[in-house]
């Protein structure tokens, strides 16, 4: 898993280095997909529950699962989240970021700031004997301190040979609640972050989801395995 991650880390840098104006969401698509198969790797989403796309891209106002298109392109001042799984060796890796395209604005750069503080926070939580809700908590914690929302109807997850496993892992909840984290397994944390309320929209496609209110949304992901040692963000992570 940790070189999964890693295969996936690469190519979420790559594609933010080459995500400019005037850059289609397909053109990274495609980059994407090339790049993972010269790894010897499978793209995870590509087919998973029909997705037809290899990279998830959500820009402003969209979330997560924003389908890349030709006509889909990129301009100065977006902010764009990119997410990205492979399939490695039977294992799977899964991971996010947010980035500026050129000069953002002053709430969006914030936005993206808290998305990055709240995966760091929820990741120190990730120790053996925690309650999950200690992590999901931290997530939240840190995004409402800031007068940001967290998306309720979206969730992290386990991953392992499949890439949706048990348990969910919310972006909200009490430190008291859920099970207690126990060597071995690995979570993929990912605060959705927005800058207005919480409450979403799913478009015609099916599949981008977006601020119902037009707010700007931040998403961050990583994978991170509870070890004796501490938590460990597997692929060394992007954050």
């Amino acid at each position: 898993m940790d070189e999964a991650c890693a295969i996936v880390n690469e190519i979420l840098l790559y594609l933010s280095e080459i995500a400019k104006p005037g850059v289609s969401t397909l053109f990274l698509d495609k980059e994407a997909y090339k790049i993972c198969k010269e790894k010897g790797a499978e793209p995870a989403f590509l087919g998973y529950s029909n997705y037809p796309a290899s990279v998830c891209i959500s820009i402003n106002d969209e979330i997560v699962h924003g389908i890349p298109r030709e006509d889909k392109i990129i301009k100065e001042g977006d902010i764009v989240s990119i997410d990205f799984g492979v399939k490695k060796d039977g294992f799977f890796g899964d991971g996010a970021i947010t980035i500026g395209v050129g000069k953002i604005s002053f709430i969006s750069h914030n936005l993206i700031e808290t998305a990055k503080d709240c995966l760091k926070n929820a990741i120190e939580h990730c120790k053996i004997g925690n309650n999950l809700g200690e992590v999901c908590y931290a997530i939240q914690k840190c995004a409402e301190s800031r007068g940001f929302s967290v998306v309720r109807d979206f969730v992290g997850h386990g991953i392992g040979s499949k890439l949706h496993e048990p348990p969910q892992v919310p972006n909200y909840g009490s430190p008291e609640d859920g099970p207690a984290l126990e060597e071995g397994m690995v979570l993929a944390i990912e605060p959705m972050v927005l800058e207005k309320d919480w409450k979403v929209k799913v478009d015609n496609d099916g599949w981008t989801v977006r601020t119902q209110d037009g707010g700007m949304a931040a998403h961050f992901e990583c994978c991170v395995a509870i070890t004796k040692e501490g938590p460990k963000v597997l692929g060394s992570g992007l954050i």
